[in-house]
């Protein structure tokens, strides 16, 4: 059974940073693309950052230099380190694995980002 939670989500100012991690459990980690997605209320679901097996990296366009992925195999973590955010960078953070064309989804964390 696949499991992803998330943890670090938390209230923070504008211009601060908060680092999120997901622990993974129920697959081969190493070998699965991970990501971060992200709902603002009201609006979609979207991709934040995706991380490949082999560490290769894509962000959405709002977040390119401000936030980093990341994942370290021997812990099955995929972390997200989020600087300079902003009040929109407020939503619902969801860990996300991709599986043999599955998505599964972690219930998400938090982010709030005062102004």
């Amino acid at each position: 059974q696949v499991q992803l939670v998330e943890s670090g989500g938390g209230l923070v100012q504008a211009g601060g940073s908060l680092r999120l991690s997901c622990v993974a459990s129920g697959i081969i980690f190493s070998i699965n693309p991970m990501g971060w997605y992200r709902q603002a209320p009201g609006k979609q679901r979207e991709l934040v950052a995706g991380i490949g097996n082999g560490g290769i990296t894509n962000y959405a366009d709002s977040v390119k230099g401000r936030f980093t992925i990341s994942r370290d195999n021997a812990k099955n973590t995929v972390y997200l380190q989020m600087d300079s955010l902003k009040p929109e960078d407020t939503a619902v953070y969801y860990c996300n694995a991709h599986i043999f064309g599955t998505h599964y989804w972690g219930k998400g964390t938090l982010v709030t980002v005062s102004s």
